[in-house]
Order: C-alpha cells, then structure tokens, then sequence
C-alpha cells in the first residue's frame, strides 16, 4: 500500500531512541523526509546519520519555549516543506505518590504537557490543508498504570487536548492523533520491568495479560504511526488508536 508519504516532511520529537526512532525510521522508510529531534546533540547527530540523507537532526528539548519554532524552521530550511509533527517524549520518572517530588512533576508537566501543547500550537499556525499533529501517549490515557503516577497525571490531560485541537483544526483540514503504546519492546519498557525483584516473572506476566501474548515490537509501532500521519489515514482525526496487542478492551 502507498501511504503517499513520499517527500512529505516531519519533525519528531524523541527521535534517538524507543517509539520515536521507530517512527521516524518507518517514516524514512516510506519516503517521508524527517527532523529527528533529541536532548543530546550527539545522540541526536548519530540518530539522523543512521536514517540516511532523509533525516537531519537538531537538538532540542520539548521543555524550551523556543524549541518549536526552531523544529518547524528547520523543517524547512533543510528539506523545504512541513507537513506535520509527531510529539514523542521519554516518560516521566516512575514512582507512587510519595515517591515523586515536586520538582520531578514540574520538569514532566515543562517536557511532557507544555512542551507538546507549545509544538502543537506552532504546528498548527504553519500547517496547511493535509497536514497533521500526531501526540505519542500511552495506555494511561484509559487506565491508570501502578507505578507511574506522574505519567497517569498527564498524558490523560493531554489526550483531552489532542481531541479539542482535532475539533478546532478539522474544517481547517488538519487532523490530529494519538496513539496509546502498551508493552512495546523498548528500552523505557525494559527499565521499568528491571525495577521489580523478578523482572522476567514480571515480562512473562505482562505478557500473559496480552491477547497476543508477547510484547509489541518498535517498528509494529512505527508502522502504525507513519500510517497515522500519512495522507492514506485523511479522514482519521481525533482517534486515540491503542497500540497494545488486544489489551484495551472497552470502545
């Protein structure tokens, strides 16, 4: 199938590792031309190499006020055009309530919260008809996940975002989208399984709540978020698709 991605250019955010990557390499892949954007310039440098002549990068961090005009600028002074931006961030630091500082909420609402809303409202002022905001979220926005309490705090809130951006860009013809990973493979997955006392126990379980019963794989995820932001998904918008095997089960 040809998602009609082809010379198509977008910025993603938390490119150099996890679902970002993963995004920006099925992007790549299907001809789409991409801004891989990360905290470390190194990291962020290595990352655009490994996609090929396609990708650029540039160091950013969601949390700065300038970091978005700055993406959407180089979109296109290297590649001319900008079709749309797909906001993935690393999460939030783990923990229950009393484990979490404030300090460790207010870098997570500055990285996660405002840094998307400030990505997607200068996307929104220099998108034309056919372009899109794609926000990677996670299954917390249905269900809250022990452990991850500053994460169930936000992504929610930001899913009710994403919905009221897809409802004032949509006569402007510009779609919006999430999408909700469950268990994807991915190192911030394995992280978080390696903090319990049993962490292949702690996989096998996970997976056996999974009705495919195995993890998700990174590129599974970005096939599905380079279909999401192509032109072949035109009349999605303000979906919030869940990436998880079958574990959602509700409509």
């Amino acid at each position: 199938m040809d998602l009609g991605l082809k010379d198509r250019v977008y910025v993603v955010t938390g490119a150099t590792r996890g679902l970002g990557n993963a995004s920006a390499r099925e992007l790549v892949a299907d001809g789409a031309k991409v801004i891989v954007t990360g905290r470390d310039e190194k990291s962020v440098a290595e990352a655009a190499s490994a996609l090929g002549p396609n990708a650029a990068g540039v160091a950013a961090d969601n949390s700065d006020p300038r970091a978005a005009e700055r993406l959407i600028a180089a979109a296109r002074e290297h590649f001319g055009r900008f079709d749309g931006v797909l906001v993935s961030v690393g999460g939030p630091a783990p923990g229950f309530l009393a484990d979490n500082t404030d300090e460790q909420w207010q870098a997570a609402f500055e990285s996660v919260f405002l840094g998307a809303v400030r990505l997607a409202r200068a996307a929104a002022a220099e998108l034309e008809e056919g372009g899109v905001i794609g926000f990677v979220l996670s299954g917390s926005v249905y269900e809250p996940i022990p452990g991850l309490t500053i994460s169930n705090g936000l992504r929610p809130g930001l899913a009710g975002f994403a919905k009221s951006l897809a409802d004032e860009l949509g006569p402007r013809g510009i779609r919006v989208v999430g999408l909700l990973p469950g268990r994807i493979d991915t190192d911030r997955v394995r992280e978080l399984d390696a903090l319990s006392a049993d962490p292949e126990a702690t996989r096998a379980a996970a997976e056996s709540r999974v009705p495919l019963r195995r993890y998700g794989t990174p590129e599974e995820f970005g096939r599905t978020a380079a279909f999401l932001l192509s032109p072949a998904a035109s009349y999605l918008t303000g979906v919030m698709l869940p990436v998880d095997g079958g574990v959602r089960h509700g409509f």
